[in-house]
């Protein structure tokens, strides 16, 4: 059963969002890029407050928008999981050096810190075979999820469905986590669904529509019917995207 992944871009969010249920709650400041990192103390501090709650989702924290050397994205890491999150969140892109900052953060995967790589559908060819994902797997990564760097359109826009099964599949074949993220509307649920990656993630559609805003607890629990209710064999019609997350 794909669960559900939700942003809050601050402590006092994390209220209005626990009520829904979300399987993740994901620390991610929006205002600060596609992966805005939070403050390490209040990660730690969020980590401390909802240790002892009964059934509390997991919790992820992105290390914010590092280039792509290890002396940027190994030390964020590091700094991120010394939280107690359950999930380190690291972007990918193509640029740079990729593939030794994958290859470097192994060390940290072996001491047990899950890492799960965040990789950008609108910067690495929308094709699976071009992603790491066998590298990632080879290094003791636990997921990979599908983002968007930008937010002017939804992933759907960049990628078609059958390509993110295929994403879907490849990630699953070598035993990681799998995530779908980027813009995503209610609309858009029933599709992903039906793809059946281990996790859906939203902000923008928390919020009415603008990632940057407050979260709208009617949006959620907008999201959180149809990712309970939503048939997984149906696929929307595509739409314009206004949604930004």
């Amino acid at each position: 059963m794909t669960g559900w992944l939700a942003s809050v871009a601050d402590a006092a969010e994390i209220a209005l969002i626990l009520p829904a249920g979300p399987d993740i709650l994901d620390l991610k400041d929006p205002a600060a890029g596609a992966l805005g990192a939070w403050d390490a103390e209040d990660i730690t501090r969020v980590v401390r407050d909802l240790e002892t709650m009964p059934g509390r989702p997991r919790l992820s924290a992105t290390i914010g928008d590092q280039p792509m050397r290890p002396d940027a994205v190994v030390p964020a890491a590091r700094r991120i999981a010394e939280t107690g999150v359950d999930f380190v969140k690291i972007g990918f892109a193509p640029d740079g050096a990729p593939d030794r900052c994958i290859d470097a953060l192994a060390s940290l995967a072996a001491e047990g810190v899950k890492l799960v790589a965040v990789l950008f559908a609108d910067l690495w060819p929308s094709d699976p075979c071009c992603l790491p994902v066998d590298r990632l797997a080879a290094a003791g990564f636990r997921g990979a999820m599908l983002d968007t760097a930008g937010k002017r359109h939804g992933l759907r826009h960049h990628w078609q469905d059958d390509q993110l099964g295929s994403f879907v599949c490849c990630a699953r074949a070598h035993r990681l986590l799998t995530g779908l993220a980027g813009s995503l509307r209610v609309a858009d649920i029933p599709a992903l669904k039906a793809l059946s990656p281990d996790y859906l993630g939203f902000r923008g559609a928390l919020c009415g529509g603008e990632r940057t805003a407050g979260i709208d607890p009617q949006a959620v629990t907008r999201v959180a019917a149809c990712m309970v209710g939503a048939p997984a064999a149906t696929p929307p019609p595509r739409q314009p995207e206004p949604v930004r997350s």
